[in-house]
């Protein structure tokens, strides 16, 4: 299977079906004005999926519901995905995604269903395209889309693992250079002895009364958390289930604590982090059926079943 680049590639459509030329194939399901294979044949075979309808891109918008066709995203990234490029010649059964039509190939792009039209390879590397059969489908449906939302959520823990590491860098540094960094505080709160009630000289002189042992396990922890995190990033990223656990369980350990600090004092970043956390709770709760919730796994890798 191959990619062919998407600029310049796509038709402004092929011939609509007329006299001699049939319609759409079986498989191609909401695919309209695709290439009709010249002579009699057998139906095409069915691709070994459901393809979900209607189309990608095709389905009409509802004004307060839009719809977010990932199959078109994926596309626009990476370009579409066709078979049968460099096929020499093609047989009626693989009607569903690659057919010759008036000198031209059209090729089925196997994630958007959308047609693309390119030249017939002058020099050929096959004989015939892959059997149907054998193709490997991109994602596509509903798995194609929780595959985004987990990469967003991926973003989220990324960022996450820089602010914590950069914390466990500074106390690690501050540690370290405690000594020296006290004695130049001393002279700083002499300069600053009217302001010396404020909170956050109050916090620094906390900060200074720990221990070198305790600021050497805060730091630890900080290290811990953040590899922590980089397990769960490599782990989504791959859509791991195991994963989606780790994600909740860290996730539902922090909250109680964004509360009790919410309830401290009421701040926009302290409020968004709380939201966030709690949908992507909700998300892998409801969504990814963790713990048994709507089925559980079955009942979600049933979902998927119906798109293939």
């Amino acid at each position: 299977m191959t990619t062919a680049p998407t600029p310049g590639t796509v038709s402004p459509g092929p011939p609509q079906p007329g006299p001699g030329l049939a319609g759409p194939a079986s498989g191609a399901s909401g695919v309209s004005g695709a290439p009709a294979e010249p002579g009699p044949s057998q139906p095409p075979r069915p691709l070994p999926r459901t393809v979900p309808a209607p189309t990608p891109g095709t389905a009409a918008r509802k004004r307060y519901r839009p719809r977010i066709d990932y199959e078109l995203i994926s596309c626009g990234l990476h370009g579409h995905v066709l078979v049968g490029l460099d096929a020499a010649e093609v047989r009626p059964t693989d009607a569903d995604v690659v057919r010759d039509y008036g000198g031209l190939r059209w090729h089925r792009c196997l994630r958007c269903d959308a047609w693309i039209v390119q030249d017939v390879p002058t020099a050929p590397t096959s004989q015939y395209p892959p059997e149907v059969v054998d193709l490997d489908i991109p994602l596509r449906g509903r798995r194609l889309r929780d595959r985004y939302v987990l990469r967003l959520i991926v973003l989220d823990r990324i960022l996450h693992a820089l602010v914590f590491a950069a914390l466990g860098a500074a106390i690690f540094a501050f540690a370290a250079d405690k000594d020296h960094l006290h004695n130049a505080w001393r002279r700083i709160l002499t300069a600053l002895q009217p302001y010396s009630g404020s909170w956050i000289v109050k916090d620094v002189n906390k900060l200074f009364a720990l221990r070198h042992s305790t600021l050497y396990l805060l730091g630890a922890a900080a290290a811990v958390y953040v590899a922590l995190l980089l397990i769960e990033c490599v782990g989504l990223w791959s859509a791991r289930r195991w994963a989606e656990y780790l994600t909740f369980a860290e996730l539902a350990l922090f909250v109680p604590f964004e509360i009790y600090e919410l309830a401290g004092t009421v701040t926009a970043l302290k409020i968004v982090t709380l939201v966030l956390n709690l949908a992507i709770l909700l998300y892998l709760l409801l969504v990814h059926r963790l713990f048994g919730v709507r089925g559980g796994v079955k009942a979600a890798m049933a979902a998927y079943g119906d798109e293939g």
